[in-house]
């Protein structure tokens, strides 16, 4: 169940399911006329994740880029990166 997974287990979870999402974006915007360099990968991202999500992708981008679609990576300086959330 659910309940018995362990912290790590979780944030793996939810890395895979980001790094997918992130791929999904990217093979959807390859099979689309044109040559934008991650452009539309990028705008696609800053619209809809929102900064939480787009926080943790740069740290999977650090560590797990070669698990990211090539436009995926291309699109990596035009993603607007949030600021860090401040630590009470």
């Amino acid at each position: 169940m659910s309940h018995d997974q362990s912290a790590e287990q979780i944030r793996a979870n939810n890395d895979a399911k980001l790094i997918r999402m992130g791929n999904q974006i990217a093979t959807f915007f390859s099979s689309q006329a044109g040559d934008t360099g991650g452009q539309d990968v990028a705008e696609h991202i800053n619209k809809f994740w929102e900064p939480r999500m787009r926080r943790q992708f740069f740290v999977l981008a650090d560590s797990s880029s070669d698990k990211f679609h090539d436009l995926l990576k291309a699109a990596i300086p035009h993603i607007n990166k949030p600021e860090e959330v401040a630590q009470n």
